[in-house]
C-alpha cells in the first residue's frame, strides 16, 4: 500500500518542479531552471491489461531545450523496478518524442546504493539495456540546519528534512524548517508544513515535527486549526461563555501534552475550573514557550 511517506517524496516535485535542477547541482547536473511546466498523466498502461503507473511525470521547458522527468519514491529496494522502469521510460520517450530523465528519491540510504547500480537488462554476455536513473537520498541531499539556507529553499528543505528523518540532528533540522517556514506566506507555509507530516509519518521524527509545529507554527498549522475549531465548536454547543471556556482549556491542555509537559492535578484544575476565556487564552499564548505547566501562571 502506497504510503504518506512516499506520496509526499514525489508530489514535492509538483508543487515546485525548480527544485529538481536546483537538488541535481549537487552532483554537477547542470539542468537549467525551468520556463514552464506542465503536469502529464501519470498512467503508463497500454491496451494489455497490465496497469503501470509513474509516481510523478512533468514536462518541463527550460532554456536549453524540453524534456520530461518521471519521479519515482522508493522507501525500500524493489528488484522489480530494473524491468519497470526501462519500460516507464522507453513508453514516455516513445509517447511524448522527448528527452525523458527518471529521478527516483529515497529517505533510505541502503536503497539508494543498490538502485545506482541496478542490474542490466539483456544476455550475461552481452547487456542490450542499462537504466540509470539520477538517484537523490541521503548521501545526495544536504543535511540543512542553518535557518537562512531553510529559508531559500523551502521544499529543498523539506525533501532533505524527510531524507535525513533517522539522522541524530533531527531535532535541529526540523526546529530550523518550522522557523524557515514562518517566514513564507501562510498557505504555502501550510502546504509544506502538511507536506512535512506526510513525509515523515508515524515516525519518531514525525512525532517531533507535530510537536514543533504545534509551538512553532501554532497559529498557522492544521492541527492548531483544528484544536480552535473545536474549541469555537464546544462553545457554540454550550451557548455560552462558559461552553467557549471549556473548549479553550480544553486545547491548552492538549498543548502541553504534546509538549510532553507534566501537569499535576492541582494545575489541572484550576486550568478546567476557569471560566474566563480571555485568560486561558493568555496561558495558551504562555503554553506554547513554557517549561512547566507552572509557567503559564507567570507574568
Amino acid at each position: 500500500m502506497v504510503s504518506s511517506q512516499h506520496e509526499a517524496m514525489h508530489r514535492i516535485f509538483q508543487t515546485d518542479p525548480g527544485m529538481f535542477a536546483r537538488a541535481t547541482r549537487a552532483l554537477d547536473l547542470p539542468f537549467p531552471d525551468p520556463l514552464e511546466v506542465e503536469l502529464l498523466s501519470v498512467d503508463l498502461t497500454t491496451i494489455e491489461p497490465i496497469e503501470r503507473r509513474v509516481d510523478t511525470l512533468l514536462r518541463i521547458l527550460t532554456a536549453a531545450g524540453t524534456f520530461i522527468l518521471a519521479v519515482e519514491a522508493q522507501r525500500s529496494y524493489d528488484p522489480d523496478k530494473s524491468a519497470t522502469w526501462p519500460y516507464y521510460v522507453t513508453y514516455v520517450h516513445t509517447k511524448y518524442e522527448l528527452p525523458v530523465v527518471l529521478l527516483v528519491v529515497t529517505d533510505d540510504a541502503a536503497t539508494a546504493r543498490r538502485i545506482r547500480t541496478l542490474p542490466p537488462i539483456g544476455h550475461p554476455f552481452h547487456a542490450t539495456l542499462v537504466i540509470h536513473p539520477i538517484v537523490l537520498g541521503p548521501a545526495e541531499l544536504p543535511v540543512i540546519t542553518d535557518a537562512e539556507t531553510a529559508a531559500d529553499d523551502i521544499p529543498l528543505a523539506v525533501l532533505s528534512a524527510i531524507a535525513h528523518a533517522d539522522d541524530p540532528r533531527i531535532d535541529e533540522i526540523l526546529t530550523v524548517l518550522a522557523k524557515a517556514m514562518k517566514q513564507i506566506d501562510s498557505g504555502d507555509g501550510d502546504n509544506f508544513a502538511d507536506l512535512t507530516e506526510f513525509g515523515l509519518g508515524d515516525s519518531p521524527a514525525g512525532d517531533l515535527w507535530r510537536k514543533i509545529v504545534s509551538v512553532e507554527m501554532f497559529y498557522r498549522s492544521k492541527t492548531a486549526n483544528q484544536l480552535w475549531a473545536a474549541a469555537r465548536d464546544e462553545g457554540r454547543t454550550e451557548g455560552h461563555a462558559e461552553g467557549l471556556a471549556e473548549g479553550v482549556a480544553h486545547t491548552l491542555l492538549l498543548i502541553l501534552d504534546r509538549r510532553d509537559i507534566e501537569v499535576p492535578d492541582d494545575i489541572r484544575a484550576r486550568i478546567t475550573d476557569t471560566h474566563d476565556a480571555d485568560l486561558l487564552a493568555a496561558w495558551v499564548d504562555r503554553a506554547l514557550t513554557a517549561t512547566s505547566a507552572a509557567d503559564l501562571f507567570v507574568d
